[in-house]
């Protein structure tokens, strides 16, 4: 249910990342949008390639401590997670996506 009211109320970078990588759009890998994973809702993630990509919006600079954690358990269960700023897709969103293509390139699940 909550992830569901993610998806309906997107911000902006991950309305821009999610028209990028949708329907196989990157290199064409599948990705889902916030997703149940174990205790989390992830931001997108490539099962395929056990990759999660998370936007973070400045809420994130009050809960490093948490995102730590929540990384660090998604890694002990095969995921690599990658994070990216919101401000980054909104104004750098090429180079966000080279960033993503070289973690799915470079990631073997």
């Amino acid at each position: 249910m909550r992830a569901r009211l993610l998806r309906k109320s997107q911000t902006e970078a991950e309305k821009i990342l999610w028209l990028k990588i949708r329907n196989r759009n990157l290199n064409g890998h599948k990705f889902f949008r916030q997703y149940i994973i174990g205790f989390y809702i992830v931001d997108f993630v490539c099962f395929e390639k056990k990759l999660i990509i998370e936007l973070d919006g400045s809420q994130h600079l009050v809960q490093v401590a948490y995102d730590q954690e929540r990384s660090k358990e998604l890694n002990s269960i095969g995921f690599r997670v990658i994070r990216f700023w919101n401000d980054e897709v909104l104004t750098k969103i090429d180079l966000v996506l080279n960033e993503i293509l070289e973690a799915l390139t470079f990631h073997s699940p």
